[in-house]
């Protein structure tokens, strides 16, 4: 299938270093804000990129549940293939996609786990069925058949039938803690803003910006 001929023209709006603010994390925020106003499906869908033990990257979309000058948060299963990359290299990407602002935000940073309180507290404020899911799946294994998953559900429903759901001891929270954050904003003849902030040695952030 040759797609050479799918383009669409970048012409919303224009950035430049003086238009975004100092604060990366304020940036984002406003950022945030437009692309909930404009109805964009899952703005907190964030592509994760990880790399294995031989060096391999994996990517896949994970949720952003919540962001401060510390970092961007995401919880997961302990056990899940993302999770053993991490701890093997804990170098990692974000990316959100906003294509319909004609927007990029691209995040490099290092994942660190949040505290084990902090896992518990966002833990409790989840509805019971993804409670109980995270109980039922092991993730990133082989499953035979989705009825089995089913199963194991039916089975934690029953076993913890009365009172709270206690957080999986293999469950639980990362913070992406950013050096390098990016905003792409489309523009016309392929002439895309790209303001750069790099986290510098006195933990102050530097902008730039760079070539499309």
């Amino acid at each position: 299938m040759d797609l050479s001929n799918e383009r669409k023209e970048y012409s919303l709006v224009s950035i430049d270093i003086d238009s975004v603010d100092p604060c990366p994390f304020k940036q984002f925020e406003a950022w945030f804000k437009d692309a909930n106003d404009y109805h964009v499906v899952e703005p907190n869908a964030m592509t994760l990129s990880t790399v294995d033990h031989e060096g391999r990257p994996t990517q896949r979309s994970v949720l952003l549940k919540y962001f401060d000058k510390s970092g961007f948060v995401f919880f997961t299963n302990y056990n899940s293939r993302k999770a053993k990359h991490i701890e093997n290299n804990r170098n990692v990407a974000l990316l959100f996609p906003w294509f319909g602002l004609e927007r990029q935000v691209e995040i490099d940073g290092f994942a660190e786990k949040v505290s084990s309180s902090e896992s518990l507290r966002y833990f409790a404020s989840r509805p019971r069925g993804s409670q109980l899911g995270a109980w039922v799946s092991n993730q990133s294994s082989v499953v035979s058949a989705r009825s089995i998953l089913l199963n194991k559900m039916a089975e934690f429903k029953q076993k913890f039938a009365s009172g709270s759901v206690p957080i999986p001891p293999f469950w639980g929270g990362y913070r992406v803690k950013p050096i390098r954050i990016e905003f792409w904003q489309g523009g016309k003849n392929r002439l895309h803003d790209r303001i750069e902030y790099k986290l510098s040695d006195d933990d102050s952030w530097q902008r730039q910006r760079l070539a499309p």
